[in-house]
């Protein structure tokens, strides 16, 4: 199995999803006592978090550049970079590198087109739902992609960053993104993209009228699938 080198921290949240995940989906391909080989470079996300605010995505993606440069130099042989947002900065990352990257929203799509949908909503951060970066890639793969009014796109990057990525999960908030997720399935979505990977702490199968598509869980299948191939 190939070492997988992850760029985390953006939260520890779900980069402890991300370890998890990709540990147990090891253990259920292999058998046994099998884990997976990984490397983890966890950055410091209050750092990010200020770079992305003031609009300085070229020195945020200087941050992940050097961490996959540390991540090559460890033995990593595949890129994950462990969070939505920051795939803004893929290209960069990329560049930095010779090690290939797994782009989360190439998984996130093909699982999409799996399922057979193709009108599709996606709730993310503001940068992901309001950017073309995400949904200019999910459109490359023939999908239509829908995001909620802007009251509703306010409110749900308000609880990423200031409940999800401190660990707080409140009845709430879960009930404000199923209001959300109505919303999108009244204006025609098939589906739901859970683009924001601490939302997967949140937001519950059961929660939705539709199929839901978690961005994490599908990033770490597609890594170990692409980590076990010959």
């Amino acid at each position: 199995m190939k070492t997988l080198g992850l760029i985390g921290g953006m939260s520890w949240e779900s980069t402890a999803e991300y370890y998890r995940l990709l540990n147990e989906l090891t253990r259920d391909r292999l058998g046994g006592l099998h884990s997976a080989p990984l490397v983890l470079y966890s950055v410091d996300f209050a750092a990010i978090e200020r770079l992305q605010a003031d609009g300085r995505w070229t020195e945020a993606g200087e941050v992940l550049a050097g961490a996959a440069r540390s991540l090559e130099a460890a033995g990593a042989e595949l890129l994950l970079i462990c969070t939505n947002t920051m795939h803004k900065v893929a290209d960069q990352v990329a560049a930095a590198t010779p090690v290939p990257l797994l782009h989360l929203a190439d998984a996130t799509a093909d699982a999409v087109r799996a399922a057979g949908l193709h009108r599709i909503g996606l709730l993310g951060t503001a940068f992901t739902m309001e950017q073309d970066f995400y949904r200019g890639r999910l459109a490359a793969h023939g999908l239509d992609v829908l995001v909620p009014g802007p009251g509703s796109r306010a409110l749900v990057h308000r609880v990423i960053y200031q409940e999800l990525c401190l660990g707080l999960v409140r009845e709430e908030s879960r009930a404000a993104y199923r209001r959300v997720i109505d919303e999108l399935v009244a204006a025609g979505a098939q589906g739901v993209i859970l683009g924001c990977t601490e939302i997967e702490l949140l937001v519950r199968p059961e929660d939705s009228a539709v199929p839901t598509f978690p961005t994490t869980r599908l990033h770490a299948e597609a890594a170990v699938t692409a980590a076990l191939a010959p």
